[in-house]
């Protein structure tokens, strides 16, 4: 680390940029000591016990991984966490109490997909699609407080994106903005606890905030034999786009939920490409058309 100090780092990662930025981290020489994550969930229909994305990627990498359910035991977590210098906070979906933000002796630092004060909250990358924000998506990385998202900003980078690659699909952006976002806490962080950096307070008045996805909000009211035009056909795709992976996006067709995979804009029309009709697998969605009585 260019600061020339050891610093010992635990890392809160969550999904879908916690394994991404670790990466970027990993790649500029700065590995955490310890990565947290949450505990090991059923998935599936068969309900399976399976370790989130970040434990693999971390046992697969010899690296210590903790995993609390919560961190009301303070005394147990003080002693776990006491001889950290840093703590960094990556999609992590569980708050931290005030006194353990403060712990370490550089404080917490988070990588959040937005361009701070905008779009404070839970699903940044998705809303800034669905809000159809094409300049202004990018990265802060922002010294943690006891409230949401609020902290001084201690960097930022916002990430070009090219008219003709606009609406991106959210995966698409997640990858980009992870990619963005690893590779900027990896140069923020040595100039951080170097004391290189002067943190710079949010214009709070200006903030904009964003709830969490479920997934009902996926729904599109259209008909498969009538797609929409105009404003309400970009409106869809933006939707369609924006939901991409998850919560994904479907419409009820006779009684039957159609999974969109995707789509784009022809001659001012929506045009899908790809569904999943219910009961069936994947198909064109000319094909899905043709089925229809």
């Amino acid at each position: 680390m260019n600061s020339g100090k050891e610093v010992k780092i635990a890392y809160f990662g969550g999904e879908p940029l916690g394994v991404p930025v670790l990466v970027e981290l990993c790649k500029a020489g700065i590995v955490p000591s310890l990565i947290l994550c949450n505990p090991d969930r059923p998935v599936g229909r068969k309900r399976e016990l399976t370790a989130p994305p970040v434990k693999k990627w971390a046992e697969e990498h010899d690296m210590e991984v903790w995993q609390p359910e919560s961190f009301t035991d303070k005394e147990v977590v003080i002693e776990k966490l006491k001889d950290f210098d840093l703590f960094v906070v990556v999609a992590y979906n569980k708050i931290l109490p005030k006194w353990l933000v403060e712990l370490p002796k550089y404080g917490t630092i988070n990588v959040h997909p937005s361009l701070l004060p905008l779009l404070r909250g839970a699903s940044p990358i998705r809303t800034s699609i669905l809000q159809d924000m094409h300049q202004q998506c990018g990265v802060t990385i922002m010294q943690m407080d006891e409230k949401m998202d609020h902290g001084p900003i201690l960097a930022q980078e916002t990430l070009s994106i090219p008219e003709e690659a606009w609406p991106m699909c959210g995966t698409e952006l997640d990858d980009k903005l992870s990619k963005l976002g690893g590779e900027l806490l990896a140069k923020t962080i040595p100039q951080w606890i170097a004391g290189d950096i002067t943190p710079q307070e949010q214009c709070h008045e200006k903030a904009t905030y964003c709830g969490r996805l479920d997934r009902s909000m996926g729904e599109l009211v259209i008909d498969p034999q009538n797609l929409p035009s105009g404003d309400e056909a970009y409106q869809t795709l933006l939707k369609i786009r924006a939901f991409d992976g998850f919560p994904g996006t479907f419409f009820i067709h006779e009684e039957k939920r159609i999974k969109v995979l995707d789509a784009h804009i022809d001659q001012d029309a929506l045009q899908i490409t790809r569904v999943i009709p219910e009961g069936k697998k994947e198909m064109d969605f000319e094909t899905y058309v043709q089925t229809l009585s």
